[in-house]
């Protein structure tokens, strides 16, 4: 090697590419970013080219967002929002290592019990796919806003993974959250309202506009009203048993059966196609699969 040859770090992740080509940038403080508006503010999910999934960065973003809307005293509300075409296509199975660099990254459920406890109302402004994590995340918003584009989903079933986080049973009740959860399907804008996971759907170019009308709206009602409000309301789920629900890998059963569940040979193949060969070509062998079944049954 040669004193001109560039170094490259041993531990440097190989570069990613999109299925179009495109090369996915690093990991950064850009991936999730904060802004203040008129009373309100803004926490965006900026990692468009991967439909913006969520790896070790976006929970580290979203934590530090959360912590400046918690601090920032003309932030009576907050739009959660996304970057592109999707809101959230769930957790990114294809990450760069977390760096070695003494820093704690949250885990998803602290993410979720950083939205559940902000004093301030949260609305999920959602378009295109918001999926696994990514219904989730929007799930246990206070409010949430759909473009008539999104499609809304607990997929993690169809690759053998259990939910990360036990929202849906609360949003849609038992009949759509068995349906939600045993099927795996994704439904679209208007079956998401029937459904309760969304309060409103609007075309896709007024997503944001009637977020940010929710938002004044929320910004110029007395603060401590709509603190307490929230604490009430979020209070009546808890005596029902939500956190418990939310935190259900700490009951050993459950945590047994969730890690045989993650050994079944079925999900583990589909999961290693995901990680290794990334979302399409496990669409692609999923849906191979499921037309091998339905021939079998003619």
């Amino acid at each position: 090697m040669t004193p001109e040859s560039p170094v490259e770090p041993r531990d440097a992740p190989p570069p990613r590419y999109t299925p179009d080509g495109e090369l996915v940038p690093a990991p950064s403080d850009a991936d999730v970013l904060y802004e203040a508006d008129d009373g309100f503010a803004w926490i965006t999910l900026n990692r468009p080219l991967v439909l913006n999934a969520v790896d070790w960065s976006v929970r580290r973003g979203i934590a530090r967002a959360i912590a400046q809307a918690a601090a920032d005293d003309d932030a009576r509300a907050v739009v959660l929002r996304a970057a592109g075409r999707s809101f959230c296509a769930g957790g990114d199975m294809q990450s760069s290592r977390e760096p070695d660099d003494g820093v704690e990254s949250p885990g998803f459920l602290d993410i979720v019990l950083a939205l559940w406890e902000l004093p301030k109302p949260v609305i999920a402004a959602v378009q295109g796919h918001a999926v696994g994590l990514g219904c989730e995340l929007a799930g246990v918003c206070d409010l949430a806003v759909a473009a008539e584009d999104a499609r809304i989903g607990e997929i993690q079933i169809r690759h053998g993974y259990r939910p990360p986080v036990l929202i849906t049973p609360f949003l849609t009740g038992l009949r759509g959250a068995k349906e939600m959860l045993l099927l795996g399907g994704v439904v679209q804008a208007e079956e998401a309202l029937r459904l309760g996971l969304v309060n409103r759907v609007v075309p896709r170019d007024r997503l944001e506009e009637e977020a940010a009308a929710l938002a004044r709206t929320l910004a110029a009602l007395p603060p401590a009203t709509v603190r307490l409000n929230k604490l009430l309301v979020n209070r009546v789920y808890e005596l029902a048993g939500l956190r418990e629900a939310l935190g259900y890998m700490d009951e050993p059963l459950l945590a047994a059966l969730a890690e045989g569940a993650g050994a079944d040979a079925l999900g583990q193949e589909r999961l290693a196609v995901l990680r290794e060969q990334g979302w399409r070509a496990f669409v692609d062998r999923r849906d191979a699969a499921v037309e091998d079944s339905r021939d079998g049954e003619e």
